[in-house]
């Protein structure tokens, strides 16, 4: 499975980017997915992630009510809608997949067996 971060950029404190991960993958739509991201100097953190289906997500509690999570699996591509945006969510966002099919929402980097090359999100003040 290989996987394509793109959305990306400078954005003031207070405003909008949406993040788009594609799979390169006939067999997404089985994977759960996940949004991490590390800032210089941090270890990689869990930030959303979405079930298979799309029915289920999870969020960090840094980012829930301003980020959210979905997938359209008929694109391959999962989405990271991130509104209210404030400097501390700088850092380099990656996606992932799960290492197996039909899992639960993996909170951990060592649930996910492929990851995407990051896309770098800078948020001024």
């Amino acid at each position: 499975v290989q996987l394509q971060a793109s959305g990306g950029g400078l954005v003031q404190a207070g405003g909008s980017l949406r993040l788009s991960c594609i799979a390169s993958t006939r067999t997404f739509s089985v994977y759960a997915m996940g949004w991490f991201r590390q800032a210089p100097g941090n270890e990689r953190e869990f930030v959303a992630g979405i079930n298979w289906s799309g029915r289920t997500t999870n969020y960090a509690e840094s980012v829930r009510g301003r980020f959210t999570v979905s997938r359209d699996n008929a694109k391959d591509t999962v989405y990271l809608q991130m509104n209210s945006l404030k400097p501390e969510d700088t850092a380099v966002y990656y996606c992932a997949a799960d290492r197996n099919p039909y899992n639960v929402i993996n909170t951990t980097p060592r649930g996910y067996g492929y990851w995407g090359q990051g896309t770098l999100v800078t948020v001024s003040s």
